[in-house]
């Protein structure tokens, strides 16, 4: 019987090898440097599921992840030519394209933004509504990222100017972000979780605005919007479909692992940093924001178009380019990863 069950797990192991191989041998490079900015956060929890599940080396590929302070930051390493792919804001591609830089979307992370905006609770007593903010330093992961458009949104519909109206204050994501309000180095935050549970549930901030639900993106913005994704320069993927098929591959895979988790699940999988010493924390924020994660990869037409018309409000590049949104993001690779892994 022993003999029989070694012989089976043998024939698995085999037949695991040769996929792999074949994966590899159909990819135009196997070696791919991914930048993120902010990688311990929720908004990115499929880009960690697919590296600590193994998912991108079933696909054959060898992925080296680097984490910046922000989406912004880890865009630049892109554009600079010192990695190959941004896991971000799908935004990016809109602003990029409005520069005459085309970059394109092809896996979706996160259906609806997450991203959250609190005020200091020491700063709550004249705060009434979001023309209160002028005047204030707010902390952003980075500025230019999707975290700062949060703010010039809120800013733009409160009728204050979004470049001139407060202090934009880079603090990165988890601990540093943390530090930032406690300490009254800032008098707002917008981040995203675990980070903004946590402060809230310390009594450290309010929350005044908050895209982790569909109810929350729509009263900010009007409709659900696409947030963090894979993207690339479109000359990456024209040179290099097979080994974006496989990064797709290996983040539908990812996506549709969480749509099924649990917590406890999830906090077995993360590294234990992530988890800012509260593994209870970690894991109720999960279940808050599980509606967030997208669970097929797929990036909506109709939020793409909710995007394009939300940056027209407050960025100028944007407002004046003639945007062809069909070259921010494309569904080709997302649609084959689902029929594989149903």
């Amino acid at each position: 019987m022993r003999g029989i069950i070694r012989s089976f797990a043998a024939g698995l192991a085999i037949a695991a090898t040769a996929l792999a191989a074949q994966a590899q041998g159909n990819l135009e490079t196997r070696d791919v440097h991914i930048a993120v900015g902010g990688k311990a956060a929720f908004y990115y929890l499929p880009l960690t599921v697919a590296e600590q599940l193994g998912y991108f080396k079933d696909e054959g590929l060898n992925v080296k992840i680097s984490d910046f302070k922000g989406g912004s930051a880890a865009l630049r390493a892109v554009v600079g030519g010192s990695a190959d792919v941004v896991s971000g804001a799908y935004e990016h591609t809109i602003n990029l394209q409005s520069k005459k830089q085309y970059f394109q979307a092809f896996a979706l992370q996160g259906r609806l933004p997450q991203i959250v905006l609190g005020v200091a609770t020491s700063k709550m007593a004249n705060f009434h509504s979001f023309k209160d903010l002028k005047g204030m330093k707010i902390g952003v992961t980075a500025p230019g990222s999707s975290t700062n458009n949060l703010v010039k949104q809120l800013l733009a519909k409160a009728g204050l100017d979004p470049d001139r109206s407060v202090s934009i204050v880079g603090v990165g994501t988890g601990a540093t972000a943390v530090a930032a309000i406690k300490s009254g180095e800032i008098d707002a935050l917008s981040n995203v979780d675990p980070v903004m549970t946590k402060l809230e549930r310390e009594g450290a901030i309010k929350i005044v605005a908050d895209t982790r639900t569909l109810k929350g993106t729509k009263d900010i913005w009007g409709a659900p919007l696409p947030a963090g994704c894979l993207y690339a320069s479109r000359e990456f993927i024209q040179r290099n479909p097979n080994t974006v098929q496989a990064l797709t591959n290996a983040i539908v895979r990812a996506d549709k692992w969480i749509a099924k988790a649990s917590a406890t699940d999830v906090i077995k999988v993360v590294p234990e940093a992530y988890l800012l010493g509260d593994r209870a924390l970690y894991m109720f924020t999960f279940d808050n924001v599980k509606e967030a994660i997208s669970p097929d990869g797929v990036i909506s037409d109709a939020g793409a178009t909710a995007t394009l018309a939300a940056m027209r409000n407050f960025v100028p590049s944007v407002k004046a380019a003639n945007i062809n949104l069909s070259n921010t993001y494309t569904n080709e690779f997302a649609t084959k990863a689902n029929a594989k892994y149903k």
